[in-house]
Order: structure tokens, then C-alpha cells, then sequence
């Protein structure tokens, strides 16, 4: 079996991790893979956000996430059980879960059209420090409301722990298919929550950008600025993000250990 090691190279436990997980690999007999593209799993060292980055870089592949950040909602694995975590790959003690990603697109006034890349947690309409931004959502082309805040979040089930909490939005369950739409302080009486199906294509269209504020679409919380005019698309991906599960552990062990 060979190995991909994506890193937070910025945090010396995971770089501490990182050496014992290649000395652990070469005494059982994995290979460490310098290019993810010839690997046939990615394990992943750090907190969420390295594990956001090995899904992007994964092209489907599974990821095994070991947890030298904070929270961890995706990444299970402890840096000192990196031996059982070996013999468990290696005697097939796993299971694959899918994840469901989102992807989208950026349609310039001039009909230039940019890729918003897939992403596991969520595709959200931001603005900078200052003001606020206008913008229109419409879902399979039809409005549900105009907003005058600070944002809107589209998320798969998995991103529901992530920004959108923070933003009042529902905790889902993270095999479950569904978008969630969770405005960001909304200047609305309108500012809970929609869930919809995953069969679904939003659309938001920035209609006015204030004076000293900036808007941006962040994928997964990679920034792309937009400007008066630009339309948002957003839909399920055709990609999925696979996630090796070693514990029996459901998402419910983890908001009970995670939130209080």
C-alpha cells in the first residue's frame, strides 16, 4: 500500500507525527508515495483545515485523518495510535465513508465564467471588513429572498459543524445529502436557515457593493474576489470526499465530545 503524507508543515507536532508515521511505514512495509497521484490512500497531519487541503489534493482517494489541531471533527485518529492505525490498514480493519463536495462557478456581466473548485464544507459569499453586501439567492431559478449582510453559506452536511454553526445554522448529519443555505448576519427578517435538496442549484446575484467593502466567494475558505453583477452558481459535485473510519464512532460521539 502506498502512502501520501499532506502536512501542516507549520505545526511542529504535526511534523513530529509526520516522522514517526514514515519511520512506522517502512518497519511494516508501506510505501511513502512522493506524488498523491500514484498513492493509494493520503493520510492527513494536522487540524481540520489540512484535511480540507488532502481533499482537495485527493482526486477521491480515501484520507485518513490524524488530529494534531483542535476539534478534529475530521480527523479521528490520535498521533500516539499511529501503530494500531497501521495494523488496522493493513489487515483491512477500516471502513470507507463518502462525503458528499460542492462545486460552482463565478459568471462575470461580460459572460467570462470562474471555476469554483470543489469543496468539502462549504462555498460561501463574503465581504471584507467594512459594510455590507447586497445580493439576490435563488433557488432552481426561482427567489427566495434578497439580503442586505455580511454573507451567505452554502455547506454540505459535513461543513455544518464548521462556519456554519458559528452562524446559527443546523448541525447535520454528515452522510446525510442536503445543502444548507445560513445567512450571514442578515440586515432581514428573514435570517434562518433553508435546507434543500441536494438535487438543487443556487444561484446568488451580487446587486450592490458598498463604498470601502469588498466581496469575495471563499471555497472552503480559499478567496476569490466578485464584483456588482456576478453571479454565483453553486450545486452538488459529482466528486466525493472518501474518509477512512477506524473507530466505531458516529457523528453524534462528536458533537457530544466536541461542543459543550
Amino acid at each position: 500500500m502506498k502512502i501520501f503524507i499532506n502536512t501542516d508543515s507549520y505545526n511542529p507536532e504535526s511534523l513530529k507525527t509526520k516522522e514517526r508515521l514514515i519511520a512506522l511505514s517502512i518497519e511494516k512495509n508501506f510505501e511513502i508515495a512522493d506524488d498523491v497521484n500514484t498513492s493509494d490512500i493520503i493520510v492527513s497531519i494536522g487540524g481540520d483545515g489540512t484535511f480540507l487541503k488532502s481533499a482537495r489534493l485527493s482526486n477521491e482517494k480515501p484520507i485518513l485523518g490524524i488530529n494534531t489541531g483542535t476539534l478534529g471533527y475530521l480527523t479521528e485518529i490520535k498521533p500516539d495510535n499511529l501503530e494500531n492505525t497501521l495494523n488496522s490498514l493493513m489487515n483491512g480493519k477500516f471502513n470507507v465513508e463518502n462525503r458528499m463536495m460542492i462545486e460552482g462557478e463565478i459568471i462575470k456581466s461580460n459572460g467570462e465564467i470562474i471555476k469554483i473548485p470543489e469543496s468539502l464544507n462549504e462555498i460561501a459569499v463574503s465581504k471584507n471588513i467594512s459594510g455590507v453586501v447586497r445580493f439576490d439567492v435563488c433557488i432552481n431559478d426561482r427567489l427566495i429572498n434578497s439580503y442586505t449582510a455580511d454573507g451567505m453559506l452554502i455547506c454540505t452536511p459535513t461543513g455544518s459543524t464548521a462556519y456554519n454553526l458559528s452562524c446559527g445554522g443546523p448541525i447535520v448529519d454528515p452522510t446525510a445529502e442536503i445543502l444548507t443555505l445560513t445567512p450571514i448576519a442578515p440586515h432581514t427578517i428573514l435570517n434562518r436557515s433553508v435546507i434543500i435538496s441536494d438535487e438543487a442549484t443556487v444561484k446568488i446575484k451580487i446587486t450592490e457593493v458598498r463604498a470601502n467593502t469588498t466581496s469575495h466567494v471563499l471555497y472552503d475558505g480559499i478567496s476569490i474576489q466578485t464584483y456588482f453583477g456576478d453571479i454565483i452558481k453553486i450545486k452538488k459535485s459529482n466528486k466525493v470526499t472518501k474518509i477512512i473510519k477506524l473507530e466505531n464512532r458516529s457523528f453524534i460521539d462528536n458533537i457530544r465530545e466536541n461542543i459543550s
